[in-house]
């Protein structure tokens, strides 16, 4: 669907469609058609550095890892239920720290959220307002951070700051 929204000259609609492959299944190849797409119309949001390459890298098998540690979770957890009386309290002792473990893996490395502008022009605010000072305006596939939802706005990352962009302007990849 990208290519074709591509070829008709539709570069926000290519973008998301490739956003959403690469939400689904990270690939270094989709990224680079992304940045391409991005650097031929001028867009922001899509770094092309190494650090992205680790990022795209880890979130690959981000979900697989994350499944082999739950299972692991609740093979040695039937384990220790099924031998409660003959084990000492260290081993539930390491059992909560590996659950522990598997907490911090899931709230401090989760990927992260981004969406794509969807109209041209779309305001970024300082504040889930109206009223709230104005402090650029984003170009249509334009790529943004998603930090959070409040009422109808997204809370989005903007140069290195919180900002905020009006939910029907952003369509999120997830």
């Amino acid at each position: 669907m990208a290519y074709v929204q591509e070829g008709l000259g539709h570069y926000p609609a290519a973008l998301y469609y490739l956003g959403l492959a690469h939400a689904r299944q990270p690939q270094q190849s989709t990224w680079r058609k992304m940045v391409e797409l991005a650097q031929l119309y001028r867009l922001t949001g899509y770094p092309n550095t190494w650090r992205q390459a680790v990022a795209i890298a880890f979130q690959r098998y981000y979900y697989r890892l994350l499944q082999a540690l739950l299972i692991g979770a609740v093979v040695v957890g039937m384990m220790l239920f099924l031998r409660r009386q003959r084990l000492s309290g260290g081993w539930w002792v390491a059992y909560s720290l590996y659950l522990g473990v598997i907490g911090l893996y899931l709230n401090l490395l989760e990927p992260e959220v981004a969406g794509i502008v969807a109209r041209p022009r779309a305001a970024i605010m300082a504040g889930p307002s109206a009223g709230a000072s104005w402090l650029t305006t984003a170009a249509a596939g334009d790529r943004l951070v998603v930090l959070g939802r409040q009422d109808v706005w997204y809370r989005v990352q903007w140069q290195g700051g919180d900002a905020y962009i009006r939910r029907h302007n952003l369509l999120p990849l997830r």
